[in-house]
């Protein structure tokens, strides 16, 4: 894998650090990959050949990549808030949800994560990946959308197919 122009990778003892323009990322690896870092190019050998190592040589491989893209452009996720009298604010370090239940949800915005909530819209922003994308399941299992009016949380390129109604007789 290709290392950009402006980032710095560096293994050692299963700690692989990635620094870029948009900050420092570090993720702990097991020893039963070996990383190699050489001429601007990030390789991964399994030590020995094994059903769970051929798992994680791949997935490693994806981490690495994802850090190494997060450092140059952070990861955008934006969820769309619908129903009449859902609202949505962030107040300081938290974000402030009226969901429709006898009382307001407060969700703690973890560090290293931006979020913006404008009319309906939140916007989550981090240069780790797997944090934006927890953090926007956790908001979006909060309340999840129905088929029937749509109403509830759900990803900007997300269809929720809908369901038709009672019957009248």
């Amino acid at each position: 894998m290709q290392i950009g122009s402006g980032v710095t990778v560096t293994y050692v003892d299963g700690l692989c650090t990635i620094t870029g323009p948009k900050g420092t990322l570090m993720k702990k690896f097991s020893d039963e990959i070996e990383i190699t870092i050489a001429d601007g190019i990030v390789t991964f050998n399994p030590r020995r050949d094994s059903v769970s190592n051929r798992a994680l040589w791949g997935t490693y491989a994806s981490h690495v990549e994802n850090m190494i893209l997060g450092v140059t452009t952070p990861f955008v996720k934006k969820l769309i808030l619908e129903g009449v009298g859902f609202k949505s604010d962030v107040a300081g370090q938290n974000l402030n949800l009226a969901l429709g239940f006898s009382h307001p949800v407060i969700v703690p915005i973890p560090e290293g994560l931006t979020v913006t909530a404008e009319k309906n819209n939140i916007t989550v922003t981090g240069i780790d990946k797997e944090s934006v994308g927890q953090f926007t399941a956790k908001v979006r299992s909060l309340k999840k959308p129905e088929p029937y009016k749509g109403k509830g949380f759900r990803y900007d390129s997300e269809v929720i197919r809908r369901k038709q109604g009672k019957k009248s007789a």
